[in-house]
């Protein structure tokens, strides 16, 4: 999402300034709705046995009547004050990528506030319908898929349980189609995180998550995953698949994404801003230097890619485009990498934080470099400069 950052600021009434935020972002758009799956079981999602805390997912708070009275009565009845789309128990939602960290920025609480709430729910015993209720936004279900000729072979993955901003995963859905139609890919797509198994992912060279959002896989799935990509398979990252302003998965934001996003411009949300193309190992781009310059919402992050060992493909030229984020929050990084590779193990990582504008995708160079990027990520050579 991509799109939120949270920083301390005066108190001012919390659904006011949620509903703020939410139609900053969206328009006051709403997307669908990803229900449960019935299963009878309860899954092994990551945060199953987790005692409460502060850094619970906030939609986890909310499934448990007991934890939230303890928020809202610290909190001033805060959880009561959120609008629908910060509210819901049902993926997707806000409430999947956020913790009570963030919602106290917003909110302006003091660090005592939060100290005091992780004292009370530190005490609650978890129960067996707690655990299945946070477990219920995950699934087990493998899809049955039809490999087209072609290749190479992509899998287009595309569950979401955090923000869902369908303009942006329809846009790019439609152009990587499109793209593969002219390059002779095959390409099939699920949002069944159940293809997360060896024997499924063994079937494709390269898996694009496109514009995902909020936890997606079980503890099972993520080794499946993990193990596939350190194996040699390919990932794609496309925009939101490193925006959430809360991450659950140590290993996929710090290790295969290799950056945190921290914020993206806001001032306004939407500007023209100069992309520099590097010169770089894998040969990602390099008919598109120096660059172009591209209207769109730009992207922050904690640290750049560059120090922990990523291939960087493009940066921005941070003097063409304002540094001043929501609230005011600074988001000059100096060196500020856009589109990089990483090598995981035998496998390989390609990331573009370009795509939240549907026009984007209609962008000849943005699509040249789509089609290297996921060329390169399906069987390039991995080697970092």
């Amino acid at each position: 999402m991509q799109c939120l950052y949270f920083h301390r600021t005066p108190r001012v009434p919390v659904r006011a300034a949620l509903v703020a935020l939410l139609c900053f972002i969206t328009g006051c758009a709403t997307g669908g709705a990803i229900t449960a799956t019935g299963e009878s079981t309860v899954l092994d999602c990551p945060l199953r046995d987790e005692p409460y805390s502060t850094r619970t997912p906030l939609m986890d708070i909310m499934l448990s009547e007991r934890a939230s009275a303890i928020v809202n009565r610290h909190m001033g009845g805060v959880l009561d004050q959120l609008p629908p789309t910060f509210a819901s128990r049902e993926a997707p939602s806000f409430s999947a990528i956020l913790d009570l960290h963030a919602l106290a920025g917003l909110a302006g609480s003091p660090p005592e506030v939060l100290e005091s709430i992780d004292a009370e729910l530190a005490q609650l015993a978890l129960t067996d319908e707690e655990r299945k209720a946070r477990c219920a936004r995950y699934d087990a279900d493998e899809p049955d898929l039809a490999i087209p000729a072609g290749g190479p072979r992509l899998l287009l993955f595309q569950k979401i349980t955090g923000f869902l901003d369908a303009p942006s995963v329809n846009a790019a859905t439609a152009t990587l189609y499109e793209l593969a139609a002219e390059h002779g890919w095959s390409i099939v797509e699920t949002d069944r995180a159940g293809v997360m198994t060896p024997e499924s992912l063994a079937r494709f060279d390269a898996v694009i998550w496109n514009n995902t959002s909020g936890d997606v896989l079980t503890l099972t799935q993520r080794a499946a995953f993990k193990q596939y990509i350190e194996g040699g398979g390919g990932f794609i990252g496309i925009h939101g698949a490193g925006g959430d302003p809360v991450y659950f998965w140590d290993w996929y934001v710090d290790t295969l994404l290799g950056a945190r996003f921290i914020g993206h411009s806001a001032d306004p949300q939407f500007q023209d801003a100069k992309i520099d193309i590097e010169d770089n190992a894998t040969g990602i781009g390099a008919d598109l230097a120096p660059g172009w310059t591209m209207h769109e919402e730009w992207y922050a992050f904690a640290s750049s890619p560059r120090e922990t060992g990523a291939t960087v493909i493009a940066t921005l030229d941070e003097s063409t485009f304002s540094q001043v984020g929501r609230g005011g929050q600074y988001l000059s990084m100096d060196d500020h990498p856009i589109v990089w590779t990483r090598c995981i193990g035998a496998g390989r990582s390609f990331y573009s934080a370009i795509g939240h504008r549907p026009e984007v995708y209609a962008d000849e160079k943005h699509r040249r470099l789509l089609v290297d990027g996921i060329a390169w990520a399906a069987g390039g050579a991995c080697k970092q400069d």
